[in-house]
């Protein structure tokens, strides 16, 4: 019985291909980078999101405070009106508007301690804590950012840390050299190779451990005459990213200059509400001395009393939303990050 008996192995290395694998596996790192980067700036964008229930988890708490301290000055004030009512001082009505004006702080403070636990649970969800987990709040939050730079200061800050720009960078390096490696296209490879050959043909070939080596050299006839479309796309895409990169940085700089503005507006809004806060206590302070000595009616000091509690809470609010304008600024410029 004859058996014909053959086995080949061949193995070709490349050695040169005009860059190709050398630019693919760059270009893989650089976009491998930019994928990186845009991750971290979702996470910037959840840390202002956080910041937002922050600010309303603050102002509700601060509220409850003026709230329930307004409240105990109303209830005290109906004890002294229904006892002034028993003595025939004041008339039945005069109480009344009293009681109903305590019902209303009443309300505004139920409403308040809603808004927090609201704000509370919504702070719970975004950390991943439990639920029912009390959080508690910093009074030092309205104090950060009292000392802004010059808007100058936070272009800079932004063009260095802004990782939507850098990410953009990195996608940039990719795509020049993906035209390396299309204009490489053009060139011949140059690989080391190597073979493996064993035979037993019966009466005509027998060849054992036949072992060649040697270099081949390949190159695409083709490439002479046909357009290389692969490296058009890439220096289209090179454009459109340079193009993406020159509307990205005058966005920014918009972005921070308005929120620059923003914060500056949100902190001068401060002084006013601190000024209608004391007009509104030292109002009522008048008003009431007025009230005790006749010389103002009750509505009068109802209604300077309502105007007190309103302004002492639209100091609070303006501080807080000037402390949220200046974490937006921060996001502008890629620096905000959760405390």
């Amino acid at each position: 019985m004859h058996q014909v008996v053959y086995g080949s192995a061949n193995l070709s290395v490349p050695i040169y291909s005009g860059g190709r694998i050398k630019y693919g596996i760059q270009s893989a790192k650089y976009l491998v980078e930019a994928s990186k980067l845009s991750t971290e700036n979702d996470k910037i964008a959840i840390a202002y999101n956080v910041a937002q229930a922050y600010n309303n988890l603050f102002k509700a708490n601060q509220s409850i405070k003026v709230f329930e301290e307004n409240l105990a000055a109303s209830q005290k004030r109906d004890e002294t009106f229904l006892k002034m009512e028993n003595n025939g001082l004041i008339a039945r009505n005069d109480r009344l508007k009293a009681n109903l004006q305590t019902s209303n702080i009443e309300l505004q403070l139920l409403e308040a301690k809603n808004n927090y636990n609201i704000a509370n649970i919504n702070m719970d969800l975004l950390l991943g804590l439990p639920e029912t987990t009390e959080l508690t709040v910093d009074e030092n939050y309205i104090e950060e950012g009292s000392d802004v730079k010059p808007v100058d200061y936070y272009v800079t800050e932004a063009r260095e840390n802004r990782k939507d720009l850098q990410a953009l960078a990195q996608q940039r390096k990719a795509a020049e050299l993906g035209s390396k490696a299309a204009k490489a296209e053009n060139l011949p490879s140059i690989a080391f190779t190597g073979g493996y050959v064993a035979a037993d043909i019966p009466k005509f070939l027998t060849v054992y451990n036949a072992i060649n080596v040697g270099i081949g050299v390949s190159y695409n006839l083709s490439n002479l005459w046909k357009e290389n479309s692969s490296l058009k796309q890439s220096q289209a895409r090179e454009k459109q990213l340079a193009a993406t990169d020159e509307l990205l940085n005058d966005n920014i700089k918009l972005d921070v200059n308005r929120e620059y503005q923003n914060t500056d507006y949100s902190k001068k809004r401060i002084a006013v509400f601190e000024k209608s806060a004391e007009q509104a206590n030292e109002n009522y302070r008048i008003t009431k001395n007025k009230y005790d000595n006749g010389l103002a009616t009750m509505t009068e000091l109802l209604d300077a009393d309502a105007a007190q509690i309103a302004a002492n809470v639209g100091v609070i609010n303006a501080k807080a939303d000037a402390a949220l304008a200046y974490r937006k600024l921060l996001q502008t410029t890629g620096t905000l990050t959760i405390k």
